[in-house]
């Protein structure tokens, strides 16, 4: 039986001899936050990615991806990441575990063709991969489930190791900058393009707009922001996955550097024409977001798609995630963790009962206007109002 090829909507046209697979443009990058702002949908994205975490496979499945092919394990065992299992859930094929050599065969660009685990460059065999099916991948993580004390075990070292690395800033703040924005007394909107944000972003509108708290971008949280319609009052982080028009947006801007002090990201930034004060520090951006809200007096702390249960830090991949649990220790109480609020709350009136509402109130206005007497005056001349409207109109035509 003839297998059917996946035609693929908005791809370019070209003749594919009705080949069997997948064949689209490819898009190819060692980073997967980075192969995310260019992949668009209906092309092949091509990553070298160990564990492919939840936030990188739901953006790959956001931007369209036809297929995923990944030179690395997509459950390598060391914990039960999500991320493959999204992809596959989401119909999208999967090859983990493909020839590294596919990104010295293949040029960003290349139309590619994939077909159950082998890669085609014009017409010839390039490079083959493991097809992860939902059963595959379902049995992967159960052996990770089963090694995951192993990975507690690290991240409680790693821990240890952050307190003696960082004692000073975590107890006494040595080592925060200062910084122009006035946080005292404020509350702080934190925001990480991690789980769920752009719902739980969406569902904060009205506090937003009610207590108009300072707007951090981590990231491309900044991003993030601006996409929702506002404009981050700071942008924090290693600037490395911001856009171009979030760092020139006005924001102030606070880099992310290494505890030797090197600042990968100043040069980006200076590059823009723009100054940004520098944070040395060995936790991840968030964690210095969290803390130079804290410090400089922030009444509360709301974070959004910010990392909260150890899976989660795990699924991150770094072993310096073990710096946001103690700093959420160091926050306290000041923090409150949005995550998941679009799905515990969801309104529950629906478009026609708010236009049954409405109509009932119009009726409930007219029959008072046409019960009372200065209710009749208004409607008479209303009435008149729209008589001489109507011949107004006519007449433009006559």
């Amino acid at each position: 039986m003839k297998v059917p090829t996946i035609k693929v909507p908005g791809l370019r046209r070209w003749k594919v001899d009705d080949l069997p697979g997948v064949t689209a443009v490819a898009r190819i990058d060692r980073r997967t936050k980075r192969l995310t702002k260019r992949l668009r949908p209906g092309e092949i994205a091509i990553i070298d990615h160990v564990d492919v975490d939840r936030v990188s496979a739901e953006a790959l499945v956001a931007c369209g991806a036809a297929a995923v092919i990944n030179v690395a394990a997509g459950v390598s065992g060391r914990y039960p990441n999500l991320g493959p299992q999204i992809i596959v859930e989401a119909g999208v094929p999967f090859i983990d575990n493909a020839d590294p050599e596919l990104f010295e065969r293949i040029k960003d660009g290349d139309v590619i063709r994939v077909h159950d685990g082998t890669i085609y460059l014009d017409g010839e065999v390039v490079g083959k991969g493991r097809v992860q099916t939902a059963e595959s991948i379902e049995a992967a993580m159960t052996e990770a489930r089963a090694g995951l004390a192993v990975q507690i075990e690290a991240f409680a070292a790693n821990t240890m190791e952050y307190v003696r690395r960082e004692r000073d800033l975590l107890i006494d703040g040595v080592g925060v900058p200062e910084i122009r924005t006035s946080m005292e007394g404020r509350h702080v909107l934190i925001v990480v393009r991690g789980y769920h944000y752009k719902e739980d972003l969406a569902t904060l509108r009205p506090y937003i707009r009610e207590y108009r708290p300072v707007l951090i971008g981590v990231d491309g949280g900044a991003d993030a922001l601006i996409e929702a319609g506002y404009l981050p009052d700071i942008i924090v982080g290693d600037f490395d996955s911001v856009s171009t028009k979030a760092i020139t947006c006005g924001a102030e801007l606070v880099v992310h550097a290494y505890r030797d002090g090197r600042a990968p990201g100043l040069d980006r930034v200076r590059k823009l024409g723009r100054d940004a004060v520098v944070f040395p520090a060995t936790g991840t951006s968030e964690d210095i977001a969290m803390l130079l809200a804290d410090d400089k007096g922030a009444d509360l702390i709301v974070a959004v798609g910010t990392h909260a249960t150890l899976v989660e830090f795990l699924d991150k991949g770094r072993a310096g995630m073990a710096s946001t649990f103690l700093t959420r220790l160091r926050v306290g109480s000041k923090l409150i963790d949005a995550k998941g609020v679009s799905r515990l709350y969801r309104s529950r009136v629906s478009t026609s009962s708010l236009l049954l509402l409405v109509l009932a109130t119009l009726v409930v206005i007219a029959v008072a206007l046409n019960v009372s007497p200065v209710g009749r005056i208004w409607l008479n001349g209303l009435y008149d109002f729209w008589n001489g409207f109507v011949f107004w109109l006519v007449g433009l035509f006559s």
